[in-house]
């Protein structure tokens, strides 16, 4: 198959596995990712385009959150991924780059190849700003976590299955991941790009919390 080809059957295959998702994984921010890594692709002037937008359309489709489990998420990437018949270095660097996507508390694993460093980019950029705090309140319903509670205390470090499942709140959400992603970026381009959306966060928090002492 030609590479518009498969990008176009891997765009029908992502929407039917995530279309009807309602935690904020969904095909828009699917589509968020790969715009924002073809983005950053450009401004960097670097890595293999085709890997970068394979992996921005895939790097949900394992997730464990998304999944009955991390296992059968990654057999259902790995079926899919073989289906293609691509080159096997296309198809393990398409792997890879989505193996060190996730944030997991932190403990993810770091990544390696321009391509990974551009998708995690990528990722992080659509977990801030905005839409990044749209997200997280879709998170939290979904997951029934308090808006805000404010008897916990933030958690500074955790395994991964304590950050899926844990005790936390929404907004316990922006200290124990989103504020940190500015600093985490890889590229040049991201860490520009995060800058704004991170002050886009601190200014809500800071109307949030006029608003919760009622002084707003």
């Amino acid at each position: 198959m030609l590479m518009e080809e498969i990008i176009r059957n891997t765009e029908d295959f992502v929407r039917k596995v995530l279309g009807k998702d309602t935690s904020g994984h969904d095909w828009y921010h699917i589509d968020r990712v790969r715009k924002n890594a073809l983005s950053i692709c450009k401004l960097e002037n670097d890595g293999n385009r085709f890997i970068i937008e394979m992996a921005a359309l895939l790097h949900d489709i394992p997730d464990e959150k998304l999944n009955d489990s991390e296992e059968t998420g990654w057999k259902r990437l790995k079926c899919y991924i073989d289906s293609l018949m691509l080159p096997a270095e296309i198809s393990s660097r398409i792997i890879d780059c989505i193996d060190t996507v996730s944030f997991k508390g932190g403990t993810n694993k770091e990544p390696e190849t321009i391509e990974a460093k551009i998708v995690q980019d990528a990722d992080r950029l659509d977990a801030m700003g905005a839409i990044g705090i749209a997200r997280t309140f879709a998170y939290g319903g979904k997951k029934s976590r308090a808006i805000y509670d404010p008897g916990l205390p933030v958690r500074e470090s955790m395994t991964a299955a304590e950050y899926r499942s844990g005790n936390s709140s929404s907004i316990h959400h922006f200290y124990e991941k989103l504020l940190k992603l500015k600093d985490r970026m890889n590229t040049d381009s991201a860490r520009l790009l995060a800058e704004k959306r991170h002050h886009v966060m601190e200014d809500f928090l800071e109307q949030f919390y006029s608003e919760w002492n009622g002084k707003a």
